[in-house]
């Protein structure tokens, strides 16, 4: 092609493209194009009005529904949401998706102003693209990460079935229906709950590096602050809670039980991995951590009473003058007339002082029911009290006083002072050998 032809070609197309951007930028397509911009914003407007007028219809209908098809929702006995919290909820969430359909509109009708003007015709595409472009990323993200979700669901559902089948193997235990030897049935709930504890770790442990963002800085660096924090705060809770298990394990008491730590006395009405609540006699509910159990000593009276009996005793001083026998006869005729007291093994006396104006003496019985024991004194000491009043004996501890010559010795002399009471009885009843006389 000649330069003459390849001239003309060109200057033809240069006249098109002129006639094209004068038609564009005529009066014509101006009015077209504010027809347009005017339809697009009165086409906007109505679609608000729309939106609310079609939110106020649904907002009657939920108000309508209140006393018709609504009704409260419970769980376990507790009123979670009645049928007014249920409207101001629905109005809540009607509310939020009349903005979202404003917002969605918006989304559509401010790019398509901008389109209608050449001027503004590349920012529409910007903002359609500061709008699309994330939505387009995380969609895309979704995809890309189903096969991971894929790992984790499979993760968790094989934890979960596992977990189930520990459960199922510690209510056997629990209910004694299975029986491993050296394995106590109370030991099978708490060693579930550890089992159950190590393998939601592990399965975290697994989980954690198919997490969105796992690998990131930010990440990373959040756990580390919150191990930090779990470190240095919780010291004295890991602590009981380690001092709970061996508790567990150690076996001192089970809820129920009349227990004594230290100066408390009462019944185990809680224990959980960190305290262990006790109510004594008088109805004082008593909070103990578990950490200060392990530093104490415990006395279990209901499985000392359970297993092989638990003894309770008291202890009286009556005077010398009255016999010994006689006191522990009536002393065991108490006990036994006492409610509770166990007939065998039977109820025995010791003697456990023989001081220098009165021995004392101390009633000791078996009981089976540890729970009873205030109730048991009180009735026993009432026992004791009732036979000695009928026999005439005083409850009392007698002192004598004496006057005698201090320049006098204590110490034995002679012969007849070294010797036993038995052979100086003997030596007084034995006749006397007759003298020499003398004849007047």
């Amino acid at each position: 092609m000649s330069r003459d032809s390849l001239a003309k070609v060109r200057q033809q197309v240069v006249i098109a493209k002129l006639k094209e951007m004068k038609a564009e930028h005529g009066l014509w397509r101006t009015a077209k194009r504010i027809l347009y911009f005017v339809l697009v914003l009165v086409a906007q407007f109505a679609l608000f009005r729309l939106t609310n007028w079609l939110y106020r219809k649904l907002k009657l209908r939920i108000s309508r529904m209140k006393d018709t098809r609504l009704k409260a929702f419970s769980i376990q006995g507790y009123e979670l949401l009645d049928t007014q919290r249920q409207v101001n909820l629905l109005t809540f969430l009607a509310n939020i998706g009349r903005y979202l359909f404003m917002g969605l509109q918006l989304l559509i009708s401010i790019p398509l102003i901008f389109v209608i003007f050449p001027q503004t015709e590349g920012l529409a595409y910007q903002i359609l693209g500061y709008i699309w472009n994330p939505i387009r990323t995380i969609c895309m993200g979704v995809v890309n990460y189903i096969p991971k979700l894929f790992t984790i669901i499979v993760i968790w559902y094989s934890v979960r079935y596992l977990i189930r089948f520990v459960l199922y193997l510690s209510r056997e235990i629990e209910s004694g229906r299975l029986k491993i030897n050296g394995f106590y049935p109370d030991w099978a709930m708490p060693t579930y709950n550890i089992i159950r504890f190590l393998l939601y770790a592990f399965m975290i442990a697994m989980i954690y590096p198919y997490l969105p963002g796992s690998s990131s800085g930010v990440f990373q660096g959040i756990s580390v602050f919150v191990g930090l924090i779990v470190s240095l705060g919780s010291s004295t809770v890991i602590g009981n809670i380690i001092a709970g298990l061996v508790i567990t394990y150690m076996r001192p008491f089970k809820p129920g039980d009349r227990i004594k730590l230290n100066d408390t006395v009462g019944n185990i009405i809680e224990k959980t991995p960190l305290v262990t609540r006790i109510r004594t006699p008088k109805n004082e509910v008593v909070t103990v951590p578990n950490s200060f159990i392990m530093s104490s000593h415990t006395v279990n009276y209901t499985t000392s009473a359970r297993e092989y009996g638990l003894i309770i005793h008291t202890e009286i001083s009556i005077g010398y003058d009255v016999p010994w026998r006689q006191v522990n006869k009536m002393l065991i005729e108490a006990a036994l007339n006492t409610r509770g007291v166990e007939s065998e093994p039977r109820p025995f006396v010791l003697e456990t002082s023989l001081s220098d104006w009165y021995p004392i003496y101390q009633i000791n019985a078996y009981i089976k029911n540890a729970d009873e024991m205030a109730r048991i004194y009180s009735e026993l000491y009432e026992n004791i009290q009732d036979i000695l009043n009928e026999a005439g004996i005083e409850i009392l501890s007698p002192h004598y006083m004496a006057v005698r010559d201090g320049n006098e010795k204590v110490a034995p002399r002679g012969e007849e002072g070294n010797l036993k009471p038995a052979e100086k009885l003997g030596r007084e009843d034995r006749p006397k050998e007759a003298g020499p006389t003398s004849e007047k």
